[in-house]
């Protein structure tokens, strides 16, 4: 009926201000839409475009899609072809957000890519996956005190989790649940979950108490405040241990010293060495593809297959079964 209030939403107060509320929550929501690290690659990425187009003097956005494509081939001496795919990514993820059409799927881009992926190849030179017995070398010569059983907790459960460097320093006092069998870790949030789906991993008892990494985490468990809720904190050198959370650089820092400590070379491992490490190892020992799966939670069989490969170098290996 006219004049009726029925139907209608109430509106109090200023209504501009609950639109410029509303759209505040709306580019917040867009910022959670991806993970943190790669927000902040794609900023730097776009910013390393916006500064090449100011010295070409050319317009950054909307960009033309020869302006993109000189840019790309300018940086292909010197850049990494997963650089230089990121940062297409960057530059079409910006044009969009900016509500202009992505020069980016232009052919003359694409070809010029498709040209610097064949000359110069895809392949990545990844840092060396850490096996069995470099976690053992390493845990050999671990410092005694907060320090080292905070090392070795996350050394041994990076590998037997093959978790990420985000889902370990993630990891709360609550995520972890003891059992007869061993440890059951819930990860809340991936790289490839980022809506929080979740997931639990399944971590059995060591056959060495050195290198069990049940024992490992309940140790320094033992050490911390339990009032405060990360697993993996600060420790100083006068073994004082901190309430923060680490950040995931933290990861590959205490690999490289535990490392250097057992006479490894730091250089060709990262954080990541954990997790390739428990994919490999389990491969060379016969697991199957689903289990593996299973423990490191990889979605694409293409991804896992490459440290399956590596570990199955000799498994079944048709030169080795001819009698040579």
């Amino acid at each position: 009926m006219p004049g009726s209030d029925e139907g209608r939403l109430p509106i109090r107060g200023n209504p501009m201000a609950g639109l410029a509320e509303a759209a505040q929550l709306a580019r917040d929501y867009v910022c959670q839409a991806k993970a943190a690290n790669t927000i902040r690659a794609y900023a730097a990425d776009w910013r390393h475009f916006t500064a090449w187009c100011h010295a070409q003097d050319l317009p950054p956005a909307p960009a033309a899609p020869e302006t993109i494509a000189l840019y790309l081939s300018g940086l292909a001496s010197t850049a990494k072809v997963s650089t230089l795919t990121r940062r297409v990514s960057a530059i079409s993820q910006a044009h969009q957000l900016g509500s202009h059409a992505s020069p980016t799927r232009d052919v003359r881009v694409r070809a010029v890519m498709a040209g610097i992926r064949r000359v110069k190849g895809t392949g990545q030179e990844g840092k060396k996956p850490i096996l069995t017995a470099d976690l053992r070398r390493m845990c050999e010569h671990l410092a005694e005190g907060p320090q080292g059983a905070r090392d070795r907790a996350m050394l041994l459960l990076g590998f037997a989790g093959a978790f990420r460097r985000s889902e370990l320093v993630a990891l709360d006092i609550d995520d972890l649940a003891f059992g007869a069998e061993g440890l059951v870790v819930s990860i809340r949030r991936s790289k490839v979950d980022q809506e929080g789906q979740g997931r639990k991993v399944g971590i059995p008892c060591g056959l060495h108490p050195q290198t069990c990494p049940v024992g490992a985490v309940e140790a320094w468990l033992g050490l911390l405040d339990r009032s405060r809720a990360p697993v993996f904190r600060s420790v100083d050198r006068h073994g004082h241990i901190g309430g923060g959370r680490l950040s995931d650089r933290a990861v590959a820092l205490v690999v490289k010293r535990a490392a250097a400590n057992a006479g490894l070379s730091p250089a060709e491992l990262s954080g990541h060495s954990l997790r390739a490490g428990l994919a490999t190892a389990a491969a060379a020992a016969g697991v199957g593809e689903r289990a593996i799966m299973a423990q490191t939670g990889h979605r694409s069989l293409t991804t896992l297959r490459k440290y399956i490969r590596e570990g199955s170098l000799f498994l079944e290996n048709a030169a080795g079964a001819v009698g040579l």
